[in-house]
C-alpha cells in the first residue's frame, strides 16, 4: 500500500514550525486516541500513520532526508517495532500535555488503567565503511547475539495459555492505586505493581526454554541500510532492532556507531576530499595529463604548462555528499612538483645553463604569491 505524504497526514505545509509540527500530531493522536476509538481499525491506523509522520518531520536529519528523497530516504527508520505501546511509550507525554483528553487515561485502552511497557535494551556495534561505502552508502548485514522473543511461549515466559493469571493485586491494571489523608486532604497515588512488575499477569507455570523470561539469546543477522556522506563517530538508530524486551514488550534500538577506514590516496575534509599530485619538473614545466583517483573511479586531469608547486585544482562534485543529502563535495587536487636529490654530470651541467637563462630566473605572479593565502583558505 503506498504511504501517504506525511505533511498531508498532520495536515501542516512543508515550511511549517517544529511547534506547529507538534500541535498537529497533538490534535490527530487525540482524534484517533483507541480510548476514543474502541474497536475502530480505520483510527488505529491512523494513530500509527500520524506517530509516524510526527516522528519524521519532528527531526531535523530525517525530515532533510525526507523533503529530499521522500518515503525511501527513511526508510527502515520510522516503525514502530512495538505497535500501539511503542507510540504510547514515545509520545504520550506529547498527547497528555495537549490536556482536555475527554476523561480517558493516555494507555488505558478502555479499561481505565495503565500498564507497564517493559522495553528491551539497547544494542550498540561498530561499522567500518571504507571511503567509497561512505560517498555511495551502503547496505550492511551484521551477525549479531542478542535477546529475542522466545518462540516456545512467544515470549511470554509462561508454559501454554494456562501458564498465567491475572494478577490478583493489581486486578490486571499493572499499577496500586492508594489512597491517604494528609494536612491538604485525600490525595491518591499509583504506583506500578510490585507483585506482577506492571505486566498485570503472573506466570503459574513457566516456559521450560526460557525459564519464565520470555527472552532467549541467539544469534540474528541484520541488515541495515547506511545512507551516503556519514563520518566518524556518526550514531545511526535502528528502530527496533535491539534486545526483546523480557516477557513481551517493545523491542530495544540499534546503535551502529560509524568508524572510517584511512583511504590510501585520498584524504577526507569534512565532505571535501584532498589528493596529492606529484609530478616531474618536465610536467610542470611543459604541461601534462594526470590520472587522478576518485571515489567514482579514475579520471583525468590537464595539469597547465608552467604549473607552480602547490596549486591547487578543484574538481566540484567529486567529493562525499552530505548526509542530508543537500549538496556534494569537491575533489582538491594539491600539485607537488617532484625535486630529484641527485642528477648526473651531464644533468647538473645542462641545469647550471638553464639556470642562466632568463626564463628560470625566478619572477612569482600575483597568483603565485596568493599561494599560501589560497591555503590558509582551504583549511579554516
Amino acid at each position: 500500500m503506498t504511504k501517504k505524504d506525511y505533511y498531508e497526514v498532520l495536515e501542516v505545509s512543508k515550511t511549517a514550525s517544529k511547534e506547529e509540527i507538534k500541535k498537529a500530531y497533538r490534535k490527530k493522536a487525540i482524534q484517533y486516541h483507541p480510548d476514543k476509538n474502541p474497536g475502530n481499525k480505520e483510527a488505529e491506523e491512523k494513530f500509527k500513520e500520524a506517530a509516524e509522520a510526527y516522528e519524521v518531520l519532528s527531526d531535523d536529519n530525517k525530515k532533510a532526508r525526507y523533503d529530499q528523497y521522500g518515503h525511501a530516504g527513511v526508510s527502515g527508520q520510522s516503525e514502530f517495532s512495538g505497535g500501539m505501546e511503542d507510540i504510547f511509550s514515545r509520545f504520550g507525554d506529547i498527547i497528555n500535555d495537549m490536556g482536555g483528553m475527554g476523561g480517558f487515561r493516555f494507555g488505558g485502552f478502555g479499561g481505565g488503567g495503565r500498564q507497564s511497557v517493559n522495553r528491551g535494551s539497547n544494542l550498540r556495534v561498530k561499522v567500518r565503511l571504507t571511503l567509497d561505502e561512505v560517498a555511495n552508502g551502503t547496505e550492511k548485514r551484521l551477525k549479531l547475539k542478542k535477546y529475542i522473543a522466545c518462540k516456545t511461549c512467544n515470549g511470554t515466559g509462561a508454559e501454554g495459555s494456562s501458564g498465567y493469571a491475572t494478577c490478583n493485586a493489581c486486578k490486571g491494571t499493572g499499577h496500586v492505586t492508594r489512597v491517604s489523608n494528609t494536612i491538604l486532604g485525600r490525595m491518591q497515588t499509583s504506583t506500578v505493581c510490585s507483585t506482577c512488575g506492571g505486566t498485570g499477569k503472573i506466570i503459574t507455570k513457566k516456559c521450560t526454554s526460557c525459564y519464565g523470561e520470555g527472552i532467549v539469546q541467539e544469534e540474528e543477522v541484520v541488515s541495515i541500510k547506511i545512507p551516503a556522506g556519514v563520518a566518524e563517530g556518526m550514531q545511526l538508530t535502528v528502530s527496533g532492532k535491539g534486545n526483546a524486551a523480557r516477557r513481551g514488550g517493545i523491542n530495544g534500538d540499534l546503535i551502529v556507531v560509524i568508524e572510517e577506514e584511512a583511504h590510501p590516496e585520498l584524504i577526507r575534509d569534512g565532505n571535501d576530499l584532498i589528493y596529492s599530485l606529484v609530478i616531474s619538473i618536465p610536467d610542470a614545466i611543459l604541461g601534462a595529463t594526470a590520472e587522478i583517483p576518485t571515489v567514482a573511479g579514475k579520471v583525468k586531469i590537464k595539469v597547465d604548462a608552467g604549473t607552480q608547486s602547490g596549486k591547487i585544482l578543484r574538481l566540484r562534485g567529486k567529493g562525499i555528499p552530505d548526509v542530508n543529502g543537500l549538496n556534494v563535495g569537491d575533489l582538491l587536487v594539491s600539485v607537488n612538483v617532484w625535486i630529484p636529490k641527485d642528477v648526473t654530470k651531464e644533468e647538473r651541467a645542462t641545469l647550471e645553463k638553464l639556470d642562466k637563462s632568463k626564463n628560470f630566473q625566478p619572477n612569482p605572479t600575483k597568483e603565485d604569491n596568493s599561494f599560501f593565502q589560497r591555503v590558509r583558505n582551504l583549511f579554516e
